[in-house]
């Protein structure tokens, strides 16, 4: 159990700004304490020192030695995508409590081995998907789960490419893709979360800002899934403003989320007689990331975002892009480990 009078120990693996946004998030509960950090870049471990209060003897340039030297009881992993692998096996290996965030892992094979890791320990993995604690998406699911999903329509736009194309995450070799991997990977997720069926196949086109075909700036998704059901789903970050749309159809009507920014969405029914109705939720469930990792941890429960989750998208998203590369073709998906 995690108590104030002994607070879990947690250093971050990735001092980047993302790292410093969640890792502060740490500050704010008494149950944890950041003792340490840990990144390549000297200016990144300053900035984010200063930020976090984290003392320079505590500061360190790679995962390897913070892990080896320091007294944790869990980590948070923000380090560029194609790391994560590499960082969360490593804290596995030291039996420690592990938050990842998004993309799980740029590799299929990689993803499977993390969850067949994963739910083999009694630790908490958790991944860094958060609609699955925000309370629209939460009611979202709920009301979904009174019947069977047939349609799903999702979007997400974001002015991401210009925003991002000369830091490491419009650099392929660290982040594994373009903006599907990055904000997309959120979408992706939350259209199988609410699915709630296994995905089967996907067909994919793709706008790529290079000639290798890495770097994606608006991809079009069409998902089948197991009990007939399919999405389809529109990425896109080479636009204004973000603004995300998820529309969830069964057979009673629909179940709505719509929102712009990264944290205003209004959640609407749609019976069948074409009638919409905006209920009232009570936001006081909805809760941040470092928040639902210290209550899974606290109260020895699966966390809302598991690996398992993670490694569906990995997997839908690798389908994708290979999808893309050869004209659309449709794509199966391997989901067994």
């Amino acid at each position: 159990m995690t108590t104030p009078d002994q607070p879990l120990r947690i250093a971050s693996i990735g001092a980047g700004h993302w790292g410093v946004h969640v890792a502060s998030q740490v500050l704010g509960d008494e149950r944890a304490t950041l003792v340490a950090l840990a990144d390549v870049s000297a200016e990144s471990r300053e900035r984010a020192g200063g930020a976090l209060a984290v003392p320079p003897e505590m500061r360190f340039e790679d995962a390897e030695t913070i892990l080896e030297s320091v007294d944790l009881d869990a980590v948070i992993v923000t380090t560029p995508h194609v790391f994560h692998h590499e960082h969360v096996s490593a804290a596995m290996d030291r039996d420690l409590h592990v938050y990842c965030e998004k993309p799980f892992t740029t590799d299929v094979d990689d993803a499977r081995d993390l969850v067949q890791r994963a739910e083999a320990r009694p630790e908490v993995t958790m991944v860094g998907f958060q609609r699955h604690h925000e309370q629209p998406y939460i009611a979202a699911r709920e009301r979904v789960q009174t019947a069977t999903p047939m349609l799903i329509t999702a979007e997400i736009t974001q002015d991401w490419y210009e925003n991002f194309r000369n830091t490491w995450r419009g650099n392929p070799d660290l982040s594994g893709g373009g903006q599907l991997y990055d904000t997309g990977s959120h979408l992706v997720d939350v259209v199988l979360w609410l699915a709630d069926a296994t995905p089967t196949s996907v067909s994919a086109e793709m706008v790529f800002a290079d000639d290798d075909e890495r770097v994606d700036v608006h991809a079009l998704l069409a998902v089948r899934f197991d009990n007939g059901a399919v999405a389809n789903l529109t990425v896109s970050g080479d636009t204004a403003c973000v603004r995300e749309h998820v529309h969830v159809w069964t057979d009673e009507g629909a179940t709505y989320i719509d929102g712009r920014g990264w944290d205003e969405r209004t959640l609407h029914d749609v019976d069948p007689e074409n009638t919409t109705s905006t209920p009232l939720l009570d936001e006081t469930d909805t809760r941040g990331k470092v928040e639902a990792f210290l209550d899974a941890i606290g109260n020895g429960e699966s966390p809302a975002a598991t690996v398992r989750h993670g490694f569906y998208v990995t997997a839908v998203v690798e389908a994708a892009y290979e999808s893309a590369r050869n004209d659309g073709v449709r794509v199966p998906i391997h989901l067994d480990d």
